[in-house]
């Protein structure tokens, strides 16, 4: 999994609540069980008119926010269903941080586990974020995870907190097989155990 240490890039506005996975990525553009390739169907409904054309008013389709890799996003992000396509989708897209007053829950199970990070701030402040992102002319910001700061191209710098386990995780590149062989050695000796009780009791 790709580490997240310290991230410099375009942050878009997106001010919508209730975004589900299914406004995410459509199911119909789920049947590949990889992730390449589903970004181009990221947010599909509102990027795209029924012809195929981009919606010049959708925000990932106007200049430097075609290569964003932050969304500054309103609460209850990513609720809806359980589909892990809906990750996959924005980081195949290249968004690496979403930032929202509230995630679904098992969206940010998913973020967790697919390397993207999830930063909750109170709705107010996501409001302002977004505002400031569009004055700034979405100059890049920065995300530190390190630090847990977000600095604005104003010089402004935000705190966040993000759960000590998801920041190792993050940090350290750990997908679940790698959180499990940390624990390889007391498997092992519990295995063993396990293996002369049985021995044991025959």
């Amino acid at each position: 999994m790709l580490k997240f240490d310290r991230l410099t890039a375009t942050a878009a506005p997106l001010p919508l609540a209730n975004v589900d996975t299914d406004m995410v990525i459509p199911a119909r553009y789920m049947t590949s069980l990889t992730r390449d390739g589903l970004g181009r169907h990221l947010f599909h409904e509102l990027r795209y008119r029924d012809d195929g054309a981009e919606r010049d008013s959708f925000i990932l389709n106007r200049g430097p926010c075609r290569n964003a890799q932050i969304l500054i996003a309103e609460r209850n992000f990513g609720c809806g269903s359980s589909r892990e396509h809906a990750v996959w989708a924005l980081t195949d897209f290249g968004i690496r941080c979403v930032i929202a007053p509230s995630f679904g829950d098992i969206f940010a199970n998913n973020a967790r586990k697919n390397g993207l990070l999830l930063i909750r701030l109170p709705d107010a402040l996501c409001q302002r974020l977004r505002r400031e992102v569009e004055l700034a002319q979405f100059a890049p910001i920065t995300v530190d995870l390190a630090e847990q700061r977000i600095d604005l191209a104003s010089g402004e710098s935000l705190a966040f907190a993000v759960d000590p386990d998801d920041r190792r995780t993050l940090m350290e590149g750990l997908d679940d097989i790698d959180r499990t062989l940390r624990h390889a050695a007391a498997i092992a000796r519990f295995e063993t155990a396990r293996a002369a009780r049985s021995v044991g009791d025959s």
